[in-house]
């Protein structure tokens, strides 16, 4: 038994424990509602460089932006601007088409047809993670640190961009598995959806997020990193802590977040998002349904779950992951989530902002959050 004040009481103390951990650096945010166990709560934790105290501080949630790029994918797909199936070739420009090839062919097993890769690469399998490009993000994120990705003659100095990226892993990086096979989790290929995006609507990235997702919900308080600023001022973002560095205040970060990231907003406006999802308000319920049921198996080390369109979702594992944990949504590195749990009819937002909290926080939100909302939906249930 348990009552909707014995929750709150117990995921405060809780998520507090696990925020104040020795050595956290960064604050820490938490968002649990649910119209159906009539409960909400919103918590935040700790002090960072910002010193700012409000649990509506806007927060990057880090990965957790993919989830916005693969829903203005499926917008573009009700709109008939493209399809899932679509090769990649159809947008992409030729430089980067014979780049991807080139990569390609530098796999052993790999099948020369009559067929480019481009032309076999599609848009379902940039969202679903099974293209087998290499992850471009981490390698040039320390390049960019130790300020090797700059020109000082240049006029904007910075002398890297998200296409730029993806041709420099074409040449410097190795092809990791065969198409459609296997899930290999890279920013690059949301890179890839973000220009395919621009070329699909002629608008930058950012213009296509506020026109699509922004403006239509009133995330008036979001905005992507570097790229845009939000439509009403608000506080500035709270420090996000990549390997105790604030990867925010990097110069140049932006343009390695892009598609595949980059989205800050405060909690209640994350959930604002997955409420639209979630009721069908912002997109088709079926193509939502087919983001989500359309997937395969994330593999080690994240072995309780299964990956769709942008989405993470939980799979039952006997004597661990119970069915009724099931939870969709969102996770990011830096111990960022956005989950809806079905059978309690529940949104759990929230992060750590530390790449430490990543096992952590997913360990937070199904082993304690979850299991403790079961046993209100019981009681209320009785």
């Amino acid at each position: 038994m348990l009552t909707n004040s014995e929750l709150k009481a117990q995921l405060s103390a809780d998520f507090s424990q696990l925020a104040q951990q020795k050595n956290k650096l960064g604050r820490s945010f938490l968002l649990v509602h649910s119209d159906k166990l009539d409960f909400h709560l919103e918590l935040a934790q700790g002090t960072d460089e910002t010193h700012i105290d409000d649990c509506h501080q806007p927060v990057h949630l880090a990965s957790v932006g993919k989830l916005f790029t693969s829903v203005l994918i499926g917008l573009l797909v009700e709109e008939r601007l493209l399809r899932f199936d679509d090769p990649v070739s159809l947008y992409l420009d030729s430089e980067l088409c014979e780049s991807l090839e080139h990569l390609a062919a530098t796999q052993p097993s790999y099948n020369i047809s009559n067929l480019r890769f481009s032309d076999q690469l599609t848009v379902r399998h940039l969202l679903m993670q099974t293209s087998g490009l290499p992850d471009v993000f981490f390698p040039l994120m320390e390049k960019l640190k130790a300020g090797e990705l700059y020109d000082p003659t240049a006029t904007s100095s910075v002398a890297i961009s998200p296409r730029e990226a993806i041709l420099w892993g074409c040449e410097h990086l190795k092809y990791q598995s065969a198409l459609g096979t296997k899930h290999v989790y890279t920013d690059t290929n949301y890179y890839l959806l973000g220009l395919i995006i621009e070329q699909a609507t002629g608008m930058t990235f950012q213009q296509a997020i506020q026109q699509w997702i922004f403006a239509p919900l009133a995330m008036d308080h979001a905005w992507l990193h570097g790229l845009s600023k939000p439509s009403k001022s608000c506080y500035q973002p709270a420090n996000l802590y990549i390997d105790e560095q604030d990867f925010l205040a990097i110069k140049g970060s932006h343009l390695l977040d892009y598609a595949g990231g980059s989205v800050i907003a405060p909690l209640p406006e994350y959930l604002t998002f997955m409420q639209s999802l979630v009721n069908g308000k912002l997109l088709n319920s079926t193509i939502v349904d087919q983001m989500v049921s359309d997937d395969i198996a994330m593999g080690f080390p994240a072995l309780g779950f299964r990956y769709g369109y942008g989405v993470w979702k939980t799979r039952p594992i006997p004597l661990l992951l119970p069915k009724n944990h099931y939870c969709w949504g969102c996770v990011g590195v830096t111990g960022a989530f956005m989950f809806y749990h079905p059978q309690t009819e529940t949104y759990i937002i929230g992060t750590f902002n530390n790449n430490k909290y990543r096992e952590k926080a997913l360990r937070f939100v199904i082993g304690n959050v979850i299991k403790k909302l079961l046993v209100l939906n019981q009681t209320l249930n009785n």
